[in-house]
């Protein structure tokens, strides 16, 4: 792992505590004392700054716009090019299978570790700054966002889109759960009659592993 000196300036943000950026640069596969917990806590708080600010944007928005928005904001790809910005592979302590598979590079790994960063900045110090630390990373791609044109999220856009065709609803099986209850991965199956091959998404959470598969497929689809 790099010197976190030049991480820190990056993020605009000192840690009191460093030890607490160094867990959140920890993939799983380096040690038992890594990111998840980490990445639980970030995912929340970023959920809620995000909600915050847009029911604070767009106070003409309905619930399903503001869903829309947060969810082009907080989803993995977004989050993994923030991370790209920041050079945070350059930081991330990774198992030696991770490493020679290059997990550096991956979106998953990125965005997880960018939550991480944001729950060891919210344990560092408060929700006042905690909030703007989000902002500083998010906020103009927030101001920026357009309640009628943000996309639907993959699962609904996929299941629209073979309704529109009459063809059965996509179907979503969990194949592999790891982790601790606390901090679990999940690897979902999605399976649709127009592919004869089972695609597979995978996070940190039931919803996001379908969501994560469900984009996989619309993008064989090539929508």
């Amino acid at each position: 792992m790099q010197d976190l000196t030049r991480l820190s300036r990056e993020l605009n943000y000192e840690f009191k505590q460093e030890s607490l950026l160094k867990t959140a640069l920890t993939h799983r596969s380096a040690s038992s004392n890594n990111n998840e917990r980490l990445e639980f806590l970030g995912d929340s708080v970023l959920g809620q700054v995000i909600s915050i600010e847009l029911y604070l944007h767009f106070p003409e928005a309905s619930e399903g716009e503001l869903s829309r928005m947060r969810s082009s904001l907080v989803r993995g790809d977004t989050l993994a090019i923030v991370a790209r910005e920041l050079n945070l592979g350059d930081y991330l302590n990774l198992g030696s299978g991770e490493l020679k598979s290059g997990g550096f590079r991956r979106d998953s790994i990125l965005a997880d570790a960018f939550e991480a960063i944001i729950g060891a900045v919210y344990l560092d110090s408060d929700q006042q700054t905690t909030h703007k630390f989000v902002l500083h990373f998010l906020g103009q791609r927030l101001e920026k966002c357009d309640p009628n044109s943000v996309l639907k999220d993959p699962k609904t856009r996929l299941q629209e889109f073979l309704q529109a065709d009459s063809e059965p609803l996509p179907e979503y099986h969990v194949v592999a759960i790891e982790g601790q209850a606390h901090a679990q991965t999940f690897e979902v199956e999605c399976h649709i009659n127009r592919l004869d091959e089972t695609i597979k998404g995978i996070g940190s959470s039931r919803r996001k592993a379908e969501q994560a598969a469900a984009q996989q497929v619309l993008e064989k689809l090539g929508l």
